[in-house]
């Protein structure tokens, strides 16, 4: 699935926006706040003022063609605010139309079970009939018609319709490479799935309707704004009720147009209008980044993560370990020592074995197995694999503790520098594998984990966060902890089991944190539900995908430290818009008050900085601005803020000066220009 083509103003979502903002106007809207339910009645009481206007020519609430405009420019504040969150919501309905293309009526082959074996009679139906429970069978170019797990064969999948990614993945009965996707294409072998969901249960299905928003509801802190916002429109009523008895006492007869105008302007209305397309724009970016969330909390609560649990193999780490030193026993030559280690790993098919060829390769030693060669493969019971040459040469590497055993039987025994050198290398979180020629030690292989390019440097950008990393791994203490030393991380738990994570994270929890992990297997599931932000892989179990409140389409372990950014920057772009809104209030109360009495009362002459034009052109003139500024920071509010990782009290100031600043200055500057175009009709 290709989320990056969905810009930002393409010509069908900006339709479809303009259509659902329309929609919006209904009051049931479920994202209506107290700022935006106020502009509603302003206008509505505006279009009242002006409709008896025309019906009785009565003027004394000001002109006709005045209380029009000031109508017209409500209307279309209240469109402008609409907008933006009708924008935003129209690009996920553009993610969920892609994915919904997947999702076509396909047939299934169900297989009728004989008692509790699926081996009976294959009957062809339709998709939509498939309940959880049913067996099917794929074959080479079949459309995975359900989710399942399969429960016989192995396959090569093209998972490439739901994540976009166009390599193939291997998913085998057993294990966590069990589950498959509906929609997803079989590309060889055949495989026998079970069904583990209801029709419209899918994870397609479910995905869909997450993309749409249908199920989005307001997270703590946007509840919390919201409320806050509510505050100040409390405020603000209370501010023009009491302008009344006071224009009174000055002699100054205040129309309806300038009091709605002045509620309208001093009410934090930019924040209010794009309160809810700051939110669903972070679920958007998430989606971007392959990432499908099950609310807009996941992605919030991402920003605010405390801890990060972190799987070692495969994320801190390449995931296998490699060959990175040859250490030849006293009076053996170090390339015949490396010659002997690449013999024994020619025919080695793992992931080390091939590493140690490169590694021989890399030094410029290069072997061939000779004709007649015996393969000694290797077995979990010997711990050990080697070669048998024609020439009686017998050669084994394998595990310290298997070879050291061999060469005992044999009457001799492991060199001091041989035995040290293993010892050196485990305390180092190394893997030490010792070579043997016909029962003689020749020297030491080590193989370490190695730690992927730039993982120090994302650490030390969670560290600036104020997260703190830990690594979670199988591995004994002694090489846990040499790993977290050299991968930066600031924690580890070692030999973890489930429970052992659960506890973790519990304590944390306790301790008033927010705790983030990310795991692919029925054994992280519970982990992954006590997790505040919990990210399956959606490669993992179906068990995994429920447990958690994140599904990461591209199975990249690492994508957990993408989203905490994404939530960050969530919340700095919800941070610095409401400071940038509550600072166009202070300027806007300078632009209307002084105006509305500075021909009663002379003394706010000093108040008067803008020096605008009049009262009637002061008021037009501010609501313009209120309206003419949101549609200016959909923009911003559908990208975000550019995040950097600094502290919390740096933040503030930079945004106290960027957007607060910048907040009362931008209106005086605009309001100021509007009125010199307004003042040409006054």
């Amino acid at each position: 699935m290709s989320t990056k083509s969905t810009r930002l103003f393409e010509p069908a979502l900006v339709q479809t926006a303009i259509r659902e903002a329309f929609v919006k106007l209904n009051p049931r809207s479920q994202f209506r706040n107290p700022v935006m339910f106020t502009v509603e009645l302003g206008t509505i009481v505006m279009l009242l003022v002006t409709v008896y206007i025309v019906a009785t020519g009565d003027q004394s609430q000001g002109s006709l063609a005045y209380n029009l405009i000031v109508f017209i420019v409500l209307l279309l504040t209240l469109l402008f605010a609409n907008f933006a969150e009708a924008l935003a919501e129209a690009r996920g309905k553009a993610q969920a139309d892609s994915l919904r293309k997947t999702r076509e009526e396909t047939p299934a082959r169900l297989v009728q079970p004989i008692g509790e074996m699926y081996v009976g009679e294959i009957k062809t139906v339709p998709s939509s009939q498939l309940r959880k429970g049913d067996v099917f069978i794929c074959e080479t170019g079949d459309i995975i018609p359900s989710d399942g797990e399969i429960i016989e064969g192995i396959a090569t999948i093209d998972e490439s319709a739901i994540t976009g990614e166009s390599a193939p993945v291997i998913r085998e009965a057993g294990g966590d490479r069990s589950s498959v996707t509906g929609g997803t294409k079989v590309l060889s072998d055949q495989i026998k799935v079970l069904v583990t969901t209801e029709p419209g249960e899918s994870f397609l299905d479910k995905m869909i309707a997450l993309v749409e928003g249908a199920s989005r509801q307001k997270t703590p802190n946007e509840i919390a704004l919201t409320i806050l916002l509510a505050g100040f429109t409390l405020v603000f009523v209370i501010v023009c009720i009491t302008l009344k008895p006071f224009a009174d006492y000055a002699n100054t007869p205040i129309p309806i147009a300038a009091f709605i105008s002045l509620f309208v302007c001093l009410i934090p209305t930019t924040i209010g209008g794009l309160l809810s397309a700051i939110g669903i724009a972070g679920m958007d970016r998430a989606l971007r980044a392959n990432v499908i969330t099950k609310s807009g909390k996941a992605v919030e609560t991402a920003g605010d993560v405390d801890t990060l649990l972190l799987d070692k193999t495969g994320t801190i780490t390449l995931g296998n370990r490699r060959a990175t030193h040859f250490w030849p026993a006293n009076g053996v030559a170090e390339n015949d020592f490396v010659e002997t280690a690449l013999l024994s790993s020619l025919a080695d098919e793992t992931p080390e074995g091939k590493s140690i060829v490169e590694l021989a390769q890399q030094q410029g030693i290069k072997a061939s197995l000779p004709a007649g060669v015996e393969l000694i493969r290797f077995t979990a019971e010997t711990r050990s694999s080697g070669v048998n040459l024609p020439s009686g040469v017998r050669i084994r590497k394998g595990a310290q503790d298997s070879i050291r055993n061999q060469v005992i039987r044999q009457g001799n025994t492991v060199p001091a520098e041989i035995a040290d050198r293993v010892k050196a290398i485990s305390k180092n979180g190394g893997t030490p594998l010792v070579v043997a020629q016909n029962d003689e030690v020749q020297g030491v292989i080590e193989l370490q984990d190695i730690i992927k390019p730039g993982m120090q440097e994302r650490f030390e950008r969670l560290r600036k966060m104020g997260v703190k990393t830990v690594m979670v791994t199988g591995d004994n203490p002694l090489t846990a902890e040499y790993i977290a030393k050299k991968a930066g991380v600031d924690d580890f738990i070692a030999e973890a089991k489930p429970e052992d994570k659960m506890q973790y994270i519990r304590t944390e929890q306790a301790n008033g944190k927010l705790v983030a992990m990310m795991g692919d297997g029925t054994n992280d599931a519970p982990a992954l539900a006590q997790a505040d932000v919990g990210v399956a892989m959606n490669s993992g179990t179906q068990a995994a995908k429920e447990a958690g409140n994140m599904v990461d389409l591209d199975n990249d372990p690492t994508k957990l430290i993408e989203i905490v950014e994404i939530g960050k920057q969530l919340l700095m772009t919800r941070g610095t818009l409401t400071t940038f809104s509550i600072a166009n209030d202070v300027a806007k109360y300078f632009a209307i008050v002084p105006a509305l009495f500075i021909l009663s009362i002379p003394g706010l002459q000093s108040l008067n900085i803008m020096r605008l034009h009049s009262p009637e052109s002061a008021i037009l003139s501010a609501v313009i601005f209120n309206a003419i500024i949101i549609p200016m920071l959909i923009p911003l509010a559908l990208k975000g803020v550019a995040y950097k990782p600094i502290g919390a009290s740096a933040l503030l100031r930079r945004n106290l000066f960027i957007y607060g600043l910048g907040g009362v200055v931008i209106p005086f500057i605009g309001i100021k220009l509007i009125d010199l175009g307004v003042s040409l009709f006054f």
